[in-house]
């Protein structure tokens, strides 16, 4: 009963815009097909080189940056719903189409065009469910949103390794479909009540983009935040390399590791937010990064999937504090107006981080050795804190 009470806490107040802004990020997620199957694709499928593959990908990556920084401009000129409207209908068009490419210039643009307008979803779901939500609970409504995610993560890749055994095909068909249906599910719901209340305000000029720019302590905040992405993305392109070479894990073990993080957020997460709600944000985000970081930097002390375990859990704590709360401290700086703007910048920041980290990271591995990249990562944990500390006079931390 004690339990039921404390899942049940956790998720009382959040308005019912939350809960339908979640479940369209559930389905858009849960039929997340292509992106895991990519590389694969490219390689088995149309016969290109590891190189060319990577050089595919990277224009998806790019894409992402763009995507992810219209996507905070737009939704201050048509609303972050009708933004998440129009990016789930044309990334799903574009997902579609990509099925048909073959040609490595057509590829090249058509994986471009799909990451910027499917991403341009990211940062108008973020600040819809920010300006939803009274700032007392916006962090616990972000975390609700991030929980939905890594639920339709945990389906749309399992779903997606059937289909690509069938037909590669339907990868694409399947992908853009889900992303139609969240459309049309919000189109219906919470897009009805952004149009009326649209028609009912008057048309402000929105703040100029460029304005953020000039707000160092948001800048510097998301510097520590495109470090603490450095780290972070490293558990996804390099550690697995590290736990089949220097570890001597199969694949199958690595995949059960990995989902361990998953099973975790989804059973400890919106509890542990809602249990750290009052505690100042900035603090909090940042003893997360430092989590991240000293739980893959205890990787070169052993080499047992005991360890495996134990830095997993280290480092999905850390990931539990620091990137709801992050998302918090970017809502909460955009004050009492709309936080498009902010939304689209933190959105960029991890976009840029994702294209920066797997080269760097593998180039890194590649030099100096598994351990010695471990130990960087840990030591860039304890940079963040330290950014952290250093910034908190000057940054809003009521989220």
């Amino acid at each position: 009963m004690v339990l039921v009470s404390v899942y049940r806490e956790a998720f009382r107040g959040l308005p019912r815009e939350v809960w339908l802004l979640s479940a369209a990020a559930l389905i858009n997620r849960a039929g997340t097909m292509v992106l895991p199957f990519l590389s694969l694709y490219l390689d088995e499928q149309l016969g290109f080189s590891k190189q060319t593959t990577g050089m595919l990908i990277l224009a998806f990556g790019l894409g992402s940056v763009v995507g992810s920084y219209l996507g905070g401009w737009a939704s201050e000129r048509l609303g972050p719903v009708r933004v998440q409207e129009l990016s789930l209908l044309a990334g799903g068009s574009a997902l579609m189409g990509l099925g048909r490419l073959e040609t490595l210039p057509m590829l090249w643009v058509g994986l471009f065009v799909a990451a910027a307008l499917g991403d341009a979803f990211r940062p108008a779901l973020m600040a819809a469910c920010a300006d939803a939500t009274a700032p007392e609970s916006r962090t616990r409504a972000l975390a609700l949103v991030r929980l939905a995610i890594n639920l339709g993560m945990g389906i749309g890749p399992a779903v997606g390794g059937l289909l690509a055994a069938r037909n590669y095909q339907l990868l694409f068909l399947v992908d853009g479909l889900t992303c139609w249906a969240g459309a049309a599910m919000l189109w219906w719901t919470v897009g009805r009540i952004e149009r009326r209340q649209r028609k009912e305000e008057s048309a402000a000029a929105p703040e100029p983009m460029a304005a953020v720019w000039r707000d160092w302590p948001f800048m510097t905040f998301l510097a520590l935040v495109f470090l603490l992405g450095l780290s972070f993305f490293q558990i996804f392109f390099t550690l697995p390399l590290y736990y089949h070479e220097v570890y001597g894990l199969s694949e199958r073990t690595i995949g059960l590791a990995m989902s361990l993080n998953a099973l975790v957020i989804v059973l400890v997460e919106m509890p542990l937010v809602r249990a750290l709600e009052r505690w100042n944000h900035l603090l909090v985000f940042g003893a997360g990064a430092l989590l991240v970081g000293l739980g893959i930097g205890v990787l070169p002390l052993g080499r047992h999937l005991s360890l495996v375990i134990a830095s997993t859990l280290v480092w999905t704590l850390g990931e539990m504090l620091s990137l709801p709360f992050s998302n918090g401290l970017v809502a909460a700086r955009a004050g009492s107006g709309t936080s498009s703007r902010h939304m689209g910048m933190y959105s960029m920041t991890f976009s840029v981080a994702f294209v920066v980290a797997p080269p760097l990271g593998l180039a890194a591995y590649g030099a100096w050795g598994g351990d010695t990249l471990c130990l960087a990562i840990a030591g860039l944990g304890m940079v963040v804190l330290a950014g952290t500390l250093a910034l908190r006079s000057f940054y809003g931390v009521h989220g």
